[in-house]
């Protein structure tokens, strides 16, 4: 089964008197760039987090972000010892700058460093809270990869049914294409031989077919391009592994053997034909960008 590199997902878990909060909320990417983002208080556990996103998602930018909301951890400590320090340096000051002006406590306000974190929770509570909560948002992120991976699969699946009615149009057309250039190469030199002595050799005009067939022949970057659309069905019902790359190569493949038949081609028909060829090819090799 196709997984998509796009989703999102949240979790919660209760923590104190609090919730912790958790999203992940991935888009496609090449490989696997993982950026976490966790409150202060649980940052000794971003290790942990991070090794739960890794077990889960193997491709994409995904970002984590987990937060407190309420009194989960407590309210912050006080550092009565530097907040008098610092009131009496500011004293100090005023007395010395402008010694009738008051002095509120509001200034303490811009003194860093004068609030410290509550003593933290214990791990045996904030580590369960904290997995339960990053474990809900991974399972709604994978929920929301699937199920937009069987969308695509779907999408992929009668993109590639119309590659291979191309195929057989182009089968069909080759042949075409020859028999209509012989009877105007024909036509053409009747016309020119038209009131003079000598007649149309149909030899020579035999082999100026032959040799235009064998500069026109696609018959071996056709069978290369229904192979390589073999081969990605096949991938796609395994549902084995990460596929996306190898799907990628698949398609790329595939357009450099289209380009091929439209430089070789100089019939309408098959030119058509290879435009619609090569824009369904696109078609699939933008949606498999996003597959796992």
């Amino acid at each position: 089964m196709l997984e998509s590199m796009t989703g999102f997902g949240i979790g919660e878990a209760s923590l104190g008197d609090g919730t912790l909060h958790a999203s992940v909320r991935c888009v496609n990417h090449r490989f696997l760039d993982l950026r976490a983002h966790l409150a202060p208080e649980l940052g000794v556990h971003q290790g942990v987090a991070e090794a739960m996103v890794r077990e889960r998602l193997s491709r994409g930018r995904v970002e984590l972000v987990v937060k407190l909301v309420g009194t989960s951890l407590g309210a912050p400590i006080l550092d009565v010892k530097r907040a008098r320090a610092a009131l009496e340096q500011l004293r100090d000051l005023r007395d010395a700058v402008c010694p009738d002006d008051p002095l509120p406590l509001s200034l303490l306000s811009s003194v860093p460093g004068l609030f410290r974190a509550c003593d933290p929770a214990s791990e045996e509570d904030t580590l369960p809270a904290l997995k339960s909560a990053v474990s809900a948002a991974l399972d709604g992120a994978v929920s929301m990869r699937e199920r937009e991976g069987e969308a695509m699969a779907r999408q992929l699946a009668g993109t590639l049914e119309r590659v291979r009615a191309h195929l057989a149009q182009l089968g069909q057309a080759t042949p075409r294409a020859l028999a209509s250039h012989r009877e105007r190469l024909r036509a053409r030199l009747t016309r020119l031989l038209e009131g003079a002595s000598a007649a149309l050799n149909e030899g020579r005009l035999e082999l100026e077919v032959a040799l235009l067939a064998e500069r026109t022949d696609i018959a071996e970057e056709t069978t290369r391009l229904a192979s390589h659309a073999d081969q990605f069905a096949q991938l796609m019902q395994s549902g084995e592994g990460v596929l996306g790359r190898k799907l990628e190569f698949l398609l790329q493949e595939m357009a450099r053997e289209a380009n091929t038949i439209g430089a070789k081609s100089n019939d309408g028909e098959i030119a058509t034909l290879v435009i619609e060829l090569k824009a369904d090819v696109e078609r699939m090799r933008e949606l498999v960008l996003n597959v796992v």
